[in-house]
């Protein structure tokens, strides 16, 4: 999951989504035949019991739900990094970004598909539950919320066979090294990344949407160090 760095420029927030724990969809079993609400090892024995499948498989099938909707959004996080040919050794969730002001609607898909959809503390993101694993709805990124324009940017790539929109990959480092801050700084993650998807990022409009912000110049920094960038 992205995490909002603390340090960058704050903008006014629209009110979150009032989103409440979601039942059953009615009419029974849901799209698939299977429960995306269920932990992988209360499935049927034939799903995935690896971690990595298992967030693919519920990245896949939100991606589905969401295209089929008609939704904007686009796939971020450490599954957007695998899109794009990086490392498939996923994080801990899957993440998607849509509009502030179509978080709701979303959440009312995600119910209706038969995913559990709740509000966490934090004011920049909603919460699913597919295959066992979180789903996170993300609507701000670094304190930014997330615009028409950048979901435009995403790229349609697949995803194990199920083509979705995938955030760019300058968009996608930005918002990791945006997130910097002195409470956040795990250069550590964000640094394979960046080995990965370098020939993809405009690095120069990375600095520049960072600006002066001292984490990111001191992940710059390293970046040139190493023979990164």
């Amino acid at each position: 999951m992205t995490e909002n760095g603390e340090d960058a420029t704050l903008v006014r927030r629209p009110a979150a989504p009032d989103l409440r724990l979601a039942t059953d969809a009615p009419g029974g079993t849901p799209a698939a035949a299977v429960r995306p609400d269920l932990r992988p090892e209360e499935q049927d024995p034939e799903l995935p019991r690896d971690r990595n499948q298992a967030i693919l498989e519920a990245a896949k099938q939100v991606g589905a739900v969401l295209k089929r909707n008609g939704h904007l959004f686009a796939l971020a996080g450490s599954v957007a990094v695998y899109a794009h040919g990086g490392s498939g050794n996923l994080q801990h969730d899957v993440d998607f970004c849509v509009r502030p002001e179509d978080a709701e609607p979303v959440a009312a898909t995600l119910r209706e598909a038969g995913l559990s959809v709740y509000t966490p503390p934090e004011d920049w993101l909603i919460k699913a539950t597919c295959f066992g694993q979180d789903v996170d709805i993300i609507f701000e990124l670094a304190h930014r919320p997330v615009s028409t324009e950048m979901l435009h940017r995403a790229e349609e790539l697949s995803v194990e066979s199920v083509r979705m929109p995938v955030l760019a990959p300058t968009d996608l480092l930005w918002s990791l090294m945006a997130a910097f801050s002195e409470h956040h700084c795990d250069f550590g993650a964000v640094l394979p990344i960046a080995r990965a998807l370098r020939e993809k990022v405009d690095w120069e409009q990375v600095r520049r949407d960072c600006g002066d912000e001292p984490m990111p110049a001191a992940f710059f920094f390293l970046l040139e160090r190493l023979n990164v960038i």
